[in-house]
This record gives structure tokens, sequence and C-alpha cells, in this order.
């Protein structure tokens, strides 16, 4: 993978401050500008309403719309593009499914200790509401998936599995293929936010046989305001929509509503067109890199930053320690110091951006007495030479700032 050839394609390393070092991708990643062109040409050739008018600029758009849809099918192994949902972010999607699945009279829902608060809070507030029972199914010091605890979490009551398919702290992922199976054996059905697994590896929905699949664009090169909701055909129907209005209904009356179906069924109102038109560029150019050779470029350049810190006694890093099972993430703290503190003395002083705090992920922290975290994370433009600096960074924070 040519890294060099590649930051060329983003304009902030063009910018006035070209010599930053952006290690925060796991919140939001950078855009190149083919994804950017295609949102501008949005609002520059065809800036219409699609699917209402009827003229040649909405019928542009609508065509656009089912592109980008196509392209997002085949990004994530889907055969039919009508199983794709446009969300405004993989929160919004988890929260269809929360909200609109029809859980029978005392189900229970199972998800981990290690959640995101968007795969976290609709079961808590969904458990509060006397609609589900919600359980965890807790995670070893390891930091790894205890599959033998899955198991005996499967009880006979599970209607849902929902769990993270990507730990968005540890970088730990789940063995999806055997949890799917296991579920399915207790006809439970299995929806995985993949927020932090769709932009870093190869996903096939369908080889994996998950029900319900959710990202959000804008950690994938894509425009912010854009999510996918990925679900089996047979699936769809079953759910109710969260939202209800224009776009989304075939014809009503005074007294009723029947709702057109999947994948308009879930997209009520206007769809934020440009982001969506910009996501089918955004995998354009992920599928030109490769998923794969993206995939080792990350646990590449975490071997080379945690073999770099490994002397730095001051230095904790999260588990689990092989930087192979972290993907492209890098979770650390310095002793005597904040999170925050480590990210704004970086920042100041080597203009590299990390992330710092809970990351959402504040029953996880707190269970564990941490006060979070600070996290740097990888992704196609970041080059050996920046993790280096990195390195260099952190110790000079160590020796100087460190208890």
């Amino acid at each position: 993978m040519d890294v060099e050839r590649l930051r060329q394609d983003f304009p902030i390393y063009s910018s006035p401050d070209r010599d930053i070092i952006y290690l925060d991708s796991a919140c939001q990643s950078m855009r190149p500008r083919q994804v950017i062109d295609a949102i501008n040409e949005y609002y520059m050739e065809y800036p219409a309403c699609g699917g209402r008018s009827v003229h040649r600029l909405a019928t542009r758009v609508s065509i656009k719309i089912e592109e980008a849809r196509e392209k997002v099918a085949e990004f994530i192994g889907c055969s039919d593009p009508q199983c794709i949902v446009f969300t405004k972010n993989c929160t919004e999607g988890l929260n269809i499914v929360a909200k609109g699945y029809p859980f029978p009279k005392g189900a229970a829902v199972l998800t981990t200790d290690m959640e995101h608060n968007s795969n976290h809070v609709p079961w808590l507030q969904m458990h509060a509401e006397g609609m589900i029972k919600h359980r965890l199914v807790p995670t070893p010091p390891s930091g790894l998936f205890d599959l033998e605890a899955y198991k005996d979490a499967l009880t006979a009551d599970v209607a849902m599995v929902s769990m993270v398919h990507t730990n968005n702290v540890t970088g730990t992922t789940l063995p999806a293929k055997e949890v799917i199976e296991l579920a399915h054996d207790r006809k439970a059905v299995v929806m995985l936010d993949g927020a932090q697994s769709a932009p870093h590896r190869p996903i096939d929905v369908e080889d994996m046989d998950v029900d319900v699949f959710c990202f959000s664009v804008h950690k994938m090169l894509g425009p912010s305001g854009v999510g996918v909701l990925y679900a089996k055909k047979e699936l769809l129907p079953r759910i109710e929509p969260l939202l209800g209005g224009g776009g989304s209904v075939g014809m009503t009356d005074y007294e009723s509503v029947e709702f057109l179906p999947p994948p308009e069924r879930f997209e009520a109102g206007l769809l934020n067109y440009s982001g969506v038109i910009g996501t089918g560029a955004a995998v354009d150019y992920l599928r030109g890199v490769g998923m794969e050779e993206l995939a080792e470029h990350e646990k590449r350049l975490n071997r080379l930053v945690s073999d770099g810190v490994k002397d730095m006694e001051a230095l904790t890093v999260l588990d689990p320690q092989d930087p192979s099972l972290r993907e492209g993430l890098f979770p650390f703290n310095i002793r005597g110091m904040t999170s925050h503190d480590v990210a704004m003395i970086i920042d100041e002083i080597a203009k590299v951006q990390i992330r710092s705090g809970m990351h959402c992920m504040h029953p996880f922290f707190r269970s564990r007495k941490i006060d979070g975290c600070a996290r740097a994370s990888f992704y196609l433009y970041n080059t050996e030479q920046e993790c280096r600096k990195f390195v260099e960074a952190l110790g000079h924070i160590v020796d100087t700032f460190s208890s």
C-alpha cells in the first residue's frame, strides 16, 4: 500500500496544518478529495429532491442514491441492496432495531460489558420500560471475549444477541461466526455494532450469517451524518420504523397509514443526499485501497508503536498486550496524568491528535476503576515516520510529566 501516494488525496496534508499527526480516526476519519468532490457534485449539478419529483434533476438524485446503496451492499457482502437502509449514524440503526423489533413478552437481550453507549443505552431504556430483560456477558482481564461465559449466558429466554463487533477502546474483535452460530442454535437473532470493524477490515455479512449489522460512514472516509443498517430481507418487515413520514409511506388517510416495503420503510423524510452520494465514493475509495491491505497496515503501525513504548515504565497499555489483537487501536495511560492532559500536551508539543476520556464506554471504565484512557488510532494515511514521532513525543511526556 503506497501511503505517501494516498496522502496526496487528503486536503488536510496540503493545508497550512499539513504537519499534523492525526491519530484519531477511530473517532472520525479524514476525507479524500474523491469523497468531497462527490458531495460537492450533488450541490453543484443536481441539488434536487430524490424520490418525490419526477424531473431530470430529481431522477438523477434517485439514481445516485440507489447506486450508493448497491456499492454499500457489495462492500459488506450483501447480495440484495434492498437490505441496506441509510440512517444518520450507527446509533440510529441500533436504536431502530432496539425500539422496533417485536420482542416476545419476557424476552432477554444479551450484550457484553464492553459496549459503546450506542449499544448500551437503548437496552437500558427498553429494560426500564419493562420491554425486555438486559443481561451482560462479562469480559475477563485479558480483554478477550469469553466464549464459555457467552454459552452460559445464552439461556432459553434470550431473543436477541446485540454486541460490538470490534471494541472501540481495546480493539478486540468478537469471534463473530461462533457467536452467531451459537445464538442461532437457540433461535436468537444477532445484531452487531460494526462501527469499528466496517472501516478497517473485509466484512461479509452473508458469510457471517449475521441478522443485523450497523455502522457509521464518518469513520470510513465518508461524510458525517450517514450510517448504514443492514438486516436480512425476512427480518426487515418485522421491525417497526422509528420514524414515520414522507418517503416511507405509500398511502395514508385520516385513520391509517400504509408503509412502503424496506428500505424506504425506514427512510422517512429527506435523506442526506450529498452524504449518501459521498458514501458511495468512500466505499469506492476503500475498495480501491483494499481492505485486507488496510488491516495489515494498521496492525504494522500498532506493532511499531507498541514496541517503541515497551521500556516506558510509566506508560501502561490496556489489555490485551499483544498489538495484533488490538487491530488499529493503541489505548494507554501515563502514570500521574489524566488522559485529557496527555492528549492536550502531545497536541501542543508535537501536533499529535489523539482521543482521551471514557470513549462513550463509561460502564467499562467505572467497573474497572479507571478514569478513562488516551487512545491513538491508525488508518490508511498514517505513516511509520508519524508513529515514530508519536513514540518520541510519548517518551518526552513520560520523562517530563509522569510521577
